[in-house]
């Protein structure tokens, strides 16, 4: 287990919207306690709770988790209906104001951006959203305003036309200055970031020392993905990329990510006979528990960089399947296929697959 030493109490506070964020949290508070440096541990953790049931199940478990560290976890219900929003920005502008350091899951976020309008933070900590922060920092660097990287090339809507105010204030928060110091705490390849940006790299080392090792199966299993949620990658497609990737690979299990809809995953189990696992814990977490397949087949994604780190020494391989730009759909930002491409080319100790026919 990770230290319980520190004593940053209220001084320190984190923002979490997904299972994976909190998980990086207690990564960036177990590696500041195993550097020497002021570690993170006793801060209070603010869970923006989402609304999909599967998702919030994950985050109730990952908050146990952090309340074992000794932090104190906070339960908002961010998003309970028209006044929710402002109940709990109201009941969090305290705890906003006091605050020496902020962590947080996902500059992207609105909720987010208008809480970082609140703070008098000097210290500003980004963890890992997934591959969603090399796309961070590489906006930060540029200047240009912060935009998911499957919405990019798309005309601004009138939400965003609206929240275009706060969004520039959170970027400029985010910009460090004489007064203000920001840190991105993060296992992805960032080739290069803003002067005045520290860079640490996430080992995921708490993981490594609280799970595992695992048992070894003999299969491969596969990984899924929300590019079809999210309207990059057609879903018939899809379909066909994963049956012909397990056929190819002999994989009999597919772990379902948490934004995958029932009926995608109902079509999945049909038409390839995978058992589909809907996992209670963060991905990286489910593998450094085991049992877990020799092979772990995926799609570019975040995990492509993360697993190869929580497995560590085990001997599991981990395999990525590039996407044809035949399967994007019509409505798929200019840029992801560059995005995609780049997420698999940077990845390190994975091994690259050729694209599979869907023909």
């Amino acid at each position: 287990m990770s230290p319980r030493a520190g004593s940053t109490g209220s001084t320190t506070l984190a923002f979490v919207e997904s299972p994976v964020q909190l998980l990086n949290v207690l990564e960036w508070a177990h590696a500041h306690a195993h550097d020497g440096a002021e570690p993170g541990a006793g801060f209070t953790l603010v869970v923006l709770s989402p609304n999909d049931p599967m998702t919030r199940g994950q985050l109730r478990r990952m908050a146990e988790l952090a309340r074992d560290d000794g932090h104190t976890v906070r339960w908002e219900e961010a998003r309970g209906g028209t006044t929710a929003p402002f109940h709990t920005i109201g009941g969090l502008a305290p705890l906003l104001r006091g605050a020496r350091r902020i962590v947080m899951g996902d500059p992207f976020s609105r909720y987010v951006q208008l809480l970082l309008t609140i703070t008098r933070a000097r210290d500003l900590v980004v963890v890992d959203d997934g591959t969603a922060t090399m796309e961070f920092v590489a906006q930060l660097a540029r200047g240009e305003r912060l935009v998911r990287w499957h919405r990019r090339g798309g005309r601004p809507g009138p939400r965003d036309v609206l929240f275009a105010p706060v969004s520039a204030s959170a970027r400029r928060r985010l910009t460090p200055s004489g007064r203000r110091s920001v840190e991105v705490f993060s296992s992805m390849p960032i080739e290069s970031a803003p002067d005045g940006v520290t860079i640490t790299a996430n080992d995921f080392s708490w993981t490594r020392d609280r799970f595992g090792p695992p048992r070894i199966t003999k299969g491969a299993d596969l990984v899924g993905t929300s590019l079809v949620e999210t309207g990059v990658v057609d879903p018939d497609r899809y379909l066909d990329a994963v049956r012909a990737l397990a056929r190819a690979h002999g994989a009999t299990r597919y772990f379902a990510h948490r934004r995958e809809s029932a009926d995608k995953l109902h079509r999945l189990a049909a038409g390839t006979g995978l058992e589909i696992v809907r996992p209670d814990l963060p991905l990286e977490l489910i593998a450094r528990r085991g049992p877990i397949g020799r092979t772990i087949l995926s799609f570019p994604s975040t995990v492509v960089h993360t697993l190869p780190l929580a497995l560590a020494g085990t001997g599991v391989r981990v395999a990525v399947c590039d996407i044809d730009p035949a399967w994007l759909t019509e409505n798929a930002s200019p840029r992801a296929q560059g995005f995609l491409s780049g997420v698999t080319g940077t990845a390190r100790d994975v091994h690259r697959l050729s694209t599979v026919s869907t023909v």
